[in-house]
């Protein structure tokens, strides 16, 4: 079990390297997240010893099961699912470096009250709905840019970037689509120069379409089927929110 994961990661490295020298990048800036929800602790702690140690969760449940059991070997947690407010104290509990999926600021206020209480800081990234899916979180495009210049003025939460899940589709040329109008967005905030915003991070792609986000600029790719094996349950089921 333990060579198969390891095997799978050499693949997707592989594959970003590829995907890099076929673009022109440097494979150093993009990086690969281990997206480990449904996966036991065991089998994440196989990847973070090899020292693959970038790992995301989408659920607050999962975050608390196995932070016993991974907290032992380095490494950095990221939240890439939908984030309730009332789950706030339990994302800064279990040691999130970076909320990849700040969609709204009422949530934005909440999470700054919070870190000025425990006198912390975090990283997040502001989600955008590229795909103009109902069954997808994230802010309209339209509104992003204002959503960013809201949240900077929390001084608590230093905004790195954005994320999108983008189209789960076969048709590469639509998902293309929605990584450029990130990558677009990224462009226009850039420009605007807001204090407190840095726009180095685009998390997008996953293991279908990882080459292509490479292609329109993705830093962070997150893979966890290609990695971990497949899951019960399709890849839209975790992001829908019409499902509990």
């Amino acid at each position: 079990m333990s060579e198969q994961i390891l095997t799978n990661i050499a693949i997707i490295k592989e594959r970003i390297n590829k995907a890099c020298k076929h673009n022109g990048r440097d494979p150093g800036e993009v990086k690969l997240l281990l997206a480990t929800k449904t996966v036991p602790a065991e089998r994440i702690k196989i990847a973070l010893q090899a020292g693959h140690t970038l790992i995301a969760e989408n659920k607050v449940q999962e975050l608390k099961e196995k932070y016993e059991a991974l907290k032992e070997v380095p490494h950095t947690n990221h939240f890439i699912g939908h984030l309730q407010t009332n789950k706030i104290k339990d994302i800064l509990k279990y040691e999130v470096s970076c909320i990849q999926s700040l969609d709204r600021f009422d949530l934005a206020e909440k999470l700054h009250q919070r870190l000025l209480f425990e006198n912390k800081t975090i990283e997040v990234l502001i989600q955008v709905n590229t795909s103009d899916e109902e069954s997808k979180f994230g802010v309209h495009p339209d509104k992003a840019i204002e959503l960013v210049k809201q949240v900077a003025q929390l001084e608590t939460l230093k905004i790195k970037g954005l994320m999108t899940i983008g189209l789960f589709s076969a048709e590469t040329e639509k998902v293309r689509k929605c990584f450029q109008l990130l990558k677009n967005i990224q462009q226009q905030i850039i420009y605007l120069n807001i204090p407190n915003v840095a726009m180095k991070e685009l998390s997008m792609g996953m293991s279908g379409d990882l080459e292509t986000a490479i292609e329109e600029g993705a830093t962070i790719v997150r893979v966890g089927t290609a990695i971990f094996g497949k899951r019960i349950y399709p890849d839209s089921y975790y992001w829908n929110e019409n499902i509990k």
